[in-house]
């Protein structure tokens, strides 16, 4: 195998350097090696001590941002972008084994019989980024009660948990998932959907307006396929009470032909590193001067822009 070197910077606290999901990813082709020196960078949105390195740096982000080339040679982001330096890895693929959206011709009735409880919810705190979300759950509860089990607007008499496990083990027993991202931008999907679908909930979604040709958008309801939040609020109370019109929808596959999305193949991700691995470029770090600034101002930097995850997710 060929010898990668790699280093990792800018990413959220704790970030596992050498066992994470690149390193994983890479190791069926390359013998991975994480130095200070290395031959490539991956860094991510969470500071600034990628303008340090000169190698070809590599942009990844699972939030809503876009790759500035500036600053980067190459990027992984959700965003569609018509560049060959750009490859779309949306947040939810690192989630979830994409067998387990898979479904089977025995579910349907299956699930019918386990699913007696309406539709769930689940929200760590309140921003004006969450108002959307937060402002449809009130409005369902209106019409039937939402339990939310989340650390903000708690329903259920306690917390779920922070593990991703727990989330499921929640949702489990919902016929719908409250599912809405922090904000439309195209190509912005993250785990939210997915999740629902893992406990075989049907998402009620609003988020990226290109969600069709990731997603069977017979499996869920989408949220600007209806004519206002009135006409959704009917659709989901009608689902709720009509289990032949329940099942119509547990009989449609999340993917399309119930195969997984072309996101979620390790081929297609592979390839592109192989591209980026292979090909001779002058960096843009070595090229940029002015983004070789002092370590004690990135410093200063990172302190005045912690490496948090967005509050809204």
């Amino acid at each position: 195998m060929t010898r990668i070197r790699l280093d990792f910077c800018d990413f959220w606290p704790n970030f596992p350097k050498a066992k994470n999901f690149f390193t994983e990813l890479l190791s069926a082709r390359y013998e991975v090696e994480i130095c200070d020196h290395p031959d490539f960078l991956i860094y991510s949105n969470f500071g600034y001590h990628h303008r340090l390195y000169t190698c070809p740096r590599i942009f990844y982000t699972g939030e809503k941002g876009a790759p500035d080339f500036r600053e980067c040679d190459y990027a992984f982001t959700s965003r569609y972008v018509d560049d060959p330096r750009h490859l779309r890895l949306p947040l939810y693929v690192w989630y979830v084994s994409p067998d387990l959206l898979v479904k089977n011709p025995a579910e349907p009735e299956r699930l019918l019989a386990q699913k007696n409880k309406f539709c769930a919810f689940v929200v760590s705190n309140s921003h004006r980024r969450t108002a959307k979300r937060i402002d449809f759950f009130h409005r369902l509860c209106r019409h039937k009660q939402v339990d939310s089990g989340g650390r903000h607007l708690n329903n259920i008499g306690g917390l779920i948990g922070d593990s991703l496990e727990a989330k499921i083990a929640f949702l489990q027993p919902y016929k719908f998932n409250i599912a809405f991202e922090n904000t439309s931008i195209p190509g912005y999907t993250t785990e939210k959907i997915v999740d629902a679908m893992r406990a075989r909930c049907i998402p009620i979604y609003w988020g990226n307006p290109q969600i069709h040709p990731e997603f069977n958008s017979k499996s869920f309801l989408n949220y600007p396929d209806f004519p206002n939040e009135e006409a959704l609020i009917d659709r989901i109370l009608q689902i709720d009470c009509d289990d032949s019109l329940y099942l119509e929808y547990l009989r449609q596959p999340f993917f399309h032909d119930n195969r997984p999305n072309e996101f979620f193949s390790r081929e297609r991700l592979l390839d592109q590193f192989d591209k980026i691995f292979s090909t001779p470029i002058r960096p843009v770090g070595a090229r940029r001067k002015f983004f070789q600034v002092g370590r004690w101002v990135l410093v200063k930097k990172d302190k005045a822009c912690p490496p948090t995850a967005d509050p809204a997710r």
